[in-house]
């Protein structure tokens, strides 16, 4: 699984899917904290689709750690103030990086969270399209 897809399903897993995978990692291997966990600000970009340009939206408050496991650098980047989910996603990182034995078992919990995820986007959008207006019905 690529990075960006694991990313992106452990940020949206409402359970403590990374706390689970950070937890298994700090038990086995030493982890040495390279940035300690600290707030700054990110520009968000945009594309802007009539000329089809980038653009800065505004900035967005972020927490970003660094970790190091086994000579291998983790980096975690999480919106808002959660210094304990950024540092799980650091471990995480750094766990994949090094080619950790535990990470294989992770694919089929992943693929699990995203398949949940998915179902609950679907049942969202489904509420939404229930107060839809169809206004080619309404009378003029």
């Amino acid at each position: 699984m690529k990075r960006r897809r694991r990313t992106k399903i452990l940020i949206q897993e409402d359970s403590d899917l990374a706390r689970d995978f950070a937890e298994a990692i700090l038990e086995r291997y030493e982890c040495r904290e390279i940035v300690a966990p600290q707030h700054g600000l990110t520009m968000i970009k945009m594309r802007e689709s009539a000329k089809n340009s980038l653009f800065y939206i505004g900035e967005v408050l972020v927490t970003e750690v660094k970790v190091e496991i086994q000579h291998c650098v983790g980096i975690g980047i999480i919106v808002g103030m959660k210094e304990e989910r950024a540092r799980d996603m650091a471990i995480i990182d750094a766990a994949y990086k090094a080619n950790l034995p535990e990470t294989e078992a992770w694919e089929t919990r992943l693929m699990e969270a995203e398949q949940r995820i998915i179902e609950k986007q679907v049942k969202q959008q489904a509420n939404l399209f229930e107060t839809k207006v169809n206004f080619e019905t309404m009378d003029v």
